[in-house]
């Protein structure tokens, strides 16, 4: 069995006849394995290389094949362009496979946030600061929300490590792990780090599963 085989039989049926896609990169079809058994992994890839479906696809797939509910995936970035960026292709993503994903941080209209807390999404993309000011607002109920918390994906991680934003994520990242009452699989994606393994080592935090790196060929 190919890895692309391992893949939910909906997502294969979309990337191959709704996106259009031929096949996957080399790459992406590496980071299936680790991916659906629940290790926490860094992905590097060039910038457009495709890390965020690298990191999605089986994440999603494990969504449908394990019948996750609720909020169960956190897509964090660390700037609100990039989210904004990446808004429509996640919920592309998500509807053709009759999931939602939504977006939150400060630009998003009081409306489109409440609705996510009326009706929570199945992946939320959103920026560590205003995933905070979520945990200590009294009009969210953080613990209902995040109950179902299974995976967190960073994007751009570099950004994060080596300064205060990165302390302050890891600190966020073990609240919500609290808060889902699991140990939530991290992921980071970068286009290029200089000590990806030490990077691995630091994202998985107080994580006991396994942890790796995948480079491209």
């Amino acid at each position: 069995m190919s890895s692309f085989d391992r893949l939910h039989p909906a997502l294969q049926y979309h990337i191959v006849n709704s996106l259009g896609w031929r096949e996957l990169r080399p790459f992406q079809e590496s980071v299936i394995p680790p991916i659906l058994d629940g290790q926490h992994l860094i992905v590097l890839a060039p910038t457009a290389g495709g890390k965020t479906e690298a990191a999605f696809f089986p994440v999603v797939s494990r969504m449908l094949t394990e019948d996750w509910t609720g909020l169960s995936v956190l897509y964090l970035c660390p700037i609100k362009a990039l989210l904004n960026n990446l808004d429509l292709r996640l919920e592309r993503y998500s509807t053709l496979l009759g999931r939602r994903s939504a977006l939150w941080h400060g630009d998003v209209k009081s409306s489109a946030r409440k609705k996510i807390l009326r009706e929570p999404p199945d992946c939320l993309l959103t920026t560590p600061e205003s995933l905070e000011v979520m945990l200590d607002s009294p009009n969210v109920d953080s613990r209902s929300l995040f109950s179902e918390l299974r995976v967190v994906i960073v994007d751009e991680i570099h950004a994060f490590a080596g300064d205060d934003r990165g302390w302050h994520l890891l600190a966020v990242l073990e609240r919500i792990s609290r808060l889902a009452g699991r140990e939530l699989q991290r992921l980071g994606l970068s286009a290029t780090v200089g000590n990806p393994e030490t990077l691995s080592g630091w994202l998985a935090g107080s994580c006991k599963g396994p942890r790796d790196v995948f480079l491209p060929p």
